[in-house]
């Protein structure tokens, strides 16, 4: 069993890289931001010229990371699911801020798979290490491969936590949804089955339900236990 974490308003209560932007950029991030909504420009092309904008020193930055406010519920979920399945946070936001968060939270240490964030002179840039050039979605960030990828050494099912954008492709796959956001409506738009939830203490107490005995569950009785 393999569980995919996304981070931005999902592990974290809000969305990290959008704080950053309105803490350090000027307001031409928000004109981006809505070109990537409507699909008028790729998730990579807005998160590069968003990052061009920012302007802060490494200190400064760090500084705010560990600020960032993360689910307080999601370490005693982990504790549970991590007993029985592997679990990755798989996020298209910034490696280091996810990094730096998580470690000032205490939360343990788990495989993160995100773009990765470079300083430079009173700034930041930014690659893509896990950048697939055949995603359809355009993202820096492939959930789908990624998750692919590691359910090859787990098993299945795989199962997704997310709330945006960058969950939508993964969400067709992935044999368990749990979704929030934005990702509900698409969801629905879909056809995709899935279980709301606001904090990971909702999908600990559905999980907890679920007979893991068998922990090489087909798609097919998967989708049923979010029923």
């Amino acid at each position: 069993m393999l569980f995919v974490i996304d981070f931005d308003g999902t592990l974290s209560v809000g969305d990290t890289v959008d704080a950053m932007l309105e803490r350090f950029a000027d307001d031409s991030w928000k004109d981006l931001e809505a070109d990537w909504l409507k699909g008028a420009i790729t998730a990579i092309d807005c998160m590069q010229q968003q990052l061009d904008l920012v302007e802060v020193d490494q200190v400064t930055l760090e500084n705010f990371f560990r600020g960032i406010q993360l689910d307080a519920s999601f370490i005693p979920f982990y504790k549970y699911i991590s007993q029985f399945s592997k679990v990755a946070i798989v996020s298209d936001g910034l490696d280091h801020a996810i990094d730096v968060a998580t470690r000032n939270a205490a939360i343990p240490s788990m495989p993160i798979y995100a773009n990765k964030l470079h300083f430079k002179p009173n700034g930041v840039a930014i690659s893509y290490p896990y950048r697939n050039p055949d995603c359809k979605a355009g993202n820096g960030v492939c959930k789908c491969q990624i998750a692919e990828q590691l359910s090859e050494d787990v098993g299945g099912p795989i199962v997704l936590v997310g709330d945006g954008k960058s969950d939508y492709c993964l969400a067709k796959h992935a044999d368990i949804v749990f979704a929030k956001g934005k990702l509900i409506t698409h969801c629905e738009q879909e056809n995709i089955t899935f279980r709301r939830f606001q904090t990971f203490a909702e999908v600990l107490d559905v999980v907890k339900k679920w007979d893991i005995a068998n922990k090489q569950l087909s798609g097919a009785i998967a989708k049923n236990l979010v029923a």
